[in-house]
């Protein structure tokens, strides 16, 4: 679908060439704080564009609660509490959790990975090069957040390209790529207690409910068996949905941040020169990202009625925090559709940065970014793309999920 500027948000078709950003640059522009009417399955909803007015909304937590879903789905209140993750929590639930898992993902906790996630990316390009044209996605991005998603959750790595799949049903349960049950396109209440509304999750929670009841065994140093032995607040079905997140949030991002510079790299072979130039290691994963921003929105209800560009936010509103907009605003960004791999500083909103639900697995996700752009700009010399990188069909999970290059190693 052309992006004409006025694009239908809530169309994932808008989606299936990439971000629609003449949409929302109008929408910055023209009507920041704009209501967006309803159809058939969704009710109205405001999008919120500009990156000062996401800023102001991440800080009012208590006006624009996450206890409601975070997603454009409407849930009745049963489907809700089935499905609800910490993320779908405010405080002092959410900070209680958090509390417990944050420090597995602290910066200096994160940096004692750096050997082992170069290890790693050392052996998955290596063996990428093998073949002169090859898939990127599938050969380079996708792989090396699956391998540390194992190692960090401390399953077995033969379970993990199952793990992945069921993960990328969940969270791309709109592309028929990822799933058989595209929930746009079929009726999905009989897994409505589901997340995602997916019958992937039925496998996963069977999957978690094998770790809980010691029938799958899980490394003592991953998160899951830390999560198993420490009084965290969740049951059983807290649990599972705690399992479901982290299989799903803890592959996409990464790996559409990865895909996004091989795609960069691909078509501007200058920014090949300038990363092996050496100068931009500090800065050049914060901008692959938020030239990415693959988690392009969260939802927020509103507790209360609020004034915003002289808009009237009414109690019970929908609201949707366009990250991947707020990333890409004139006002905060010098030329924000260009790459500037020393940009600094760089506010991008990527990982809901400025809020309580910030992204957990920031760190680790820039510090994979940064050595799988180390690792790649050592071993190649060129990488041409072979025809046009398709995307995810999704209006929430963005990305190029399948890139065909051409690589010339590195003498």
């Amino acid at each position: 679908m052309i992006d004409n500027g006025h694009l239908d948000l809530l169309d994932h078709d808008s989606f299936s060439n990439g971000v629609p950003h003449k949409t929302f640059d109008r929408l910055r522009k023209e009507d920041p704080v704009s209501w967006h009417p309803g159809n058939d399955e969704f009710k109205g909803f405001w999008n919120i564009v500009r990156h000062a007015d996401i800023n102001t909304a991440n800080r009012e937590s208590k006006i624009f609660s996450s206890a409601q879903g975070i997603r454009l789905e409407d849930q009745s209140y049963e489907e809700y509490l089935a499905r609800r993750t910490f993320q779908e929590t405010d405080a002092p639930d959410h900070t209680a959790v958090r509390r417990v898992i944050n420090p597995n993902f602290a910066k200096p906790v994160v940096g004692k990975f750096d050997d082992l996630i170069r290890e790693l990316a050392t052996g998955i390009i290596d063996s990428a090069l093998e073949s002169t044209e090859f898939d990127a996605v599938d050969a380079i991005a996708k792989k090396l957040p699956m391998m540390m998603l194992g190692r960090i959750l401390g399953v077995p790595d033969e379970d993990l390209d199952w793990l992945v799949e069921k993960g990328d049903a969940l969270i791309g349960n709109t592309d028929p790529d990822f799933t058989d049950h595209v929930v746009d396109k079929m009726d999905t209440s009989d897994y409505r207690f589901m997340p995602f509304r997916s019958p992937a999750g039925v496998e996963l929670y069977d999957y978690a409910e094998d770790l809980l009841h010691n029938r799958r065994a899980v490394a003592e140093n991953g998160i899951l068996a830390k999560m198993m032995a420490t009084e965290n607040g969740m049951d059983e079905l807290g649990f599972k949905n705690f399992f479901c997140l982290l299989v799903a949030a803890g592959n996409d991002t990464t790996r559409y941040s990865i895909a996004m510079a091989m795609n960069l790299l691909s078509q501007s072979p200058d920014l090949m020169a300038q990363l092996r130039s050496g100068q931009y290691w500090d800065t050049c994963a914060d901008e692959f990202i938020r030239y990415a921003s693959p988690t392009m929105h969260f939802r927020r209800t509103a507790t209360e009625d609020f004034e915003m560009n002289g808009k009237t936010i009414k109690q019970g509103d929908k609201v949707l925090l366009w990250f991947v907009s707020g990333s890409r605003d004139e006002d905060v960004f010098d030329n924000p559709h260009q790459v500037q791999l020393g940009r600094t500083p760089n506010r991008h909103q990527a990982f809901g940065q400025g809020g309580v639900h910030v992204c957990l697995g920031m760190h680790l996700a820039k510090l994979e970014v940064r050595i799988a752009m180390e690792e790649l700009v050592k071993r190649v010399d060129r990488f041409e793309i072979i025809g046009e990188p398709s995307w995810t069909r999704s209006n929430f999970i963005c990305g190029v999920k399948k890139l065909q290059v051409h690589a010339t190693r590195a003498a």
